[in-house]
């Protein structure tokens, strides 16, 4: 981090909401209100009763109802985030081989787990610079096909299809941690579509929730029949019978659900994935029309068909340090415009998920131009 020199931004430039991270991301009032409100009934109390029951059904209609989930999709949740996912998914959704994308730190992640599982084949892994995205190639012989949708790390958007050619029972298989709620996406193109609670969903992590189709329930049961060994905490037919009873495995942090529940609850009040989809878009287009318009900056992701809605990163001219820019920004209250610390570009990386307001990003803008214009002045 960079050392913030003494700028002092007015304060009616600033944001009224000055968290811009892309994980954990900004959590609203409305959420603690109702986490508050909980806590005589449900808080501190037994995860097997019907109150608790209740909240954990709830949360699975809710995401039912924001993704259209078409007849026959299950949403099955569990504790560990969806880095006990990629784990999960090595022991219940592959059964031999798969194909991954690899274009930033995450979808890299998954492909290394499932290379260093010992009952699995070698995984086929397509891979792309930062910035940009491979795709798939049908392969005879592979049984699932996996990507993230958006790459939190270097803020790219890949597009979720399931790849022509495939074979018949193939999965398709897509990492939505960062995408899920603010990026818009067809049920129909996907078998599997796992997430955590906080990035568009304003909770904490440590719980990782899947959208699962009939084809991906058949694997589960299948790899389950045919004998594998699977520790019970990432066994996926364990975590099946768990979320049709609406319940987890093991004790979940309930402060967690409530919290994913009632924004959940709020996007579909609000007009569901429709309406937090076009939030995204509007407070991402502003970004990308500054980054695009200012002499010292230049959005990171140059194909606009890729930018991300939801995570965007903007490079900073070589005459202005962007650790000291965050820096600035830090001391006069907005936080965490940090870039991903292993991709080692000068520039800020901002989060827009639907609960960041535009008028917000348009302050945000404000600041960084009065900002940039000091830096370069010195």
């Amino acid at each position: 981090m960079g050392v913030a020199p003494e700028i002092v931004i007015p304060d009616h430039l600033r944001p009224t909401d000055g968290r811009f991270g892309s994980g954990p991301s900004r959590i609203r009032s409305a959420q603690l209100d109702a986490l508050l409100a909980a806590n005589p009934t449900i808080l501190g109390t037994s995860h097997r009763q019907r109150p608790v029951k209740a909240e954990v059904g709830r949360l699975r209609e809710g995401l039912r109802t924001l993704f259209n989930l078409p007849d026959g999709y299950e949403v099955l949740l569990g504790n560990g985030g969806s880095t006990a996912f990629w784990d999960a998914a090595t022991f219940g959704l592959i059964r031999d081989r798969a194909q991954f994308l690899s274009f930033g730190e995450f979808g890299a992640k998954f492909a290394a787990a499932a290379a260093s599982a010992p009952h699995l084949g070698d995984p086929d892994v397509r891979t792309a610079p930062a910035g940009s995205a491979p795709d798939f190639v049908a392969v005879p012989g592979l049984d699932a096909y996996a990507s993230p949708h958006n790459e939190t790390s270097t803020g790219v958007t890949r597009p979720v299809r399931r790849p022509p050619g495939i074979d018949d029972d193939a999965l398709t298989i897509i990492d939505a941690t960062s995408a899920a709620g603010g990026v818009a996406v067809d049920p129909t193109q996907f078998d599997v579509y796992y997430f955590a609670p906080q990035k568009s969903f304003g909770s904490d992590g440590g719980l990782w929730l899947a959208l699962v189709s009939p084809r991906a329930l058949e694997r589960i049961g299948q790899i389950q029949a045919s004998g594998r060994w699977c520790p019970a905490f990432l066994d996926l037919a364990i975590a099946l019978e768990n979320s049709r009873a609406d319940q987890t495995y093991n004790t979940p942090a309930l402060a967690t659900i409530l919290l994913m529940s009632e924004q959940v609850t709020w996007f579909n009040a609000q007009g569901g994935l429709g309406w937090a989809t076009g939030r995204t878009a509007a407070t991402s287009g502003h970004l990308y029309g500054w980054a695009d318009a200012h002499e010292l900056t230049s959005p990171f992701v140059t194909d606009p068909q890729l930018r991300s809605p939801v995570v965007v990163t903007i490079d900073i001219d070589s005459s202005v340090a962007a650790t000291t820019l965050t820096a600035v920004l830090r001391a006069n209250g907005i936080v965490d415009t940090e870039p991903y610390r292993k991709l080692g570009r000068n520039q800020i990386r901002i989060a827009v998920f639907p609960a960041v307001d535009l008028a917000d990003v348009q302050a945000l803008t404000a600041c960084c131009d009065y900002v940039l214009h000091r830096l370069a002045d010195a």
